[in-house]
């Protein structure tokens, strides 16, 4: 059990902390487009990853995971 937990903790800062860097690189990297900016819009800015991307940075981040709970477990 104590090892499903720091692997599932180990999971959930990763992920929070992925999300957080992309968002940072993403609005880091944003330039908005001027032309449009005098016309009336009737909705926000959508950004979106594929979702290969997506499930590629999850077994990632899992693997990373993985990783990091085994040398938790090992050293305690």
């Amino acid at each position: 059990m104590k090892k499903y937990i720091v692997f599932i903790l180990s999971l959930a800062l990763l992920y929070i902390g992925f999300q957080i860097l992309s968002g940072w690189v993403l609005t880091a990297l944003y330039v908005p487009d001027l032309s449009t900016g005098y016309m009336s819009t009737s909705g926000g800015i959508v950004l979106e990853q594929s979702p290969v991307i997506q499930f590629l940075a999850i077994l990632l981040i899992a693997t990373i995971a993985y990783v990091f709970s085994q040398k938790m477990i090992r050293h305690t």
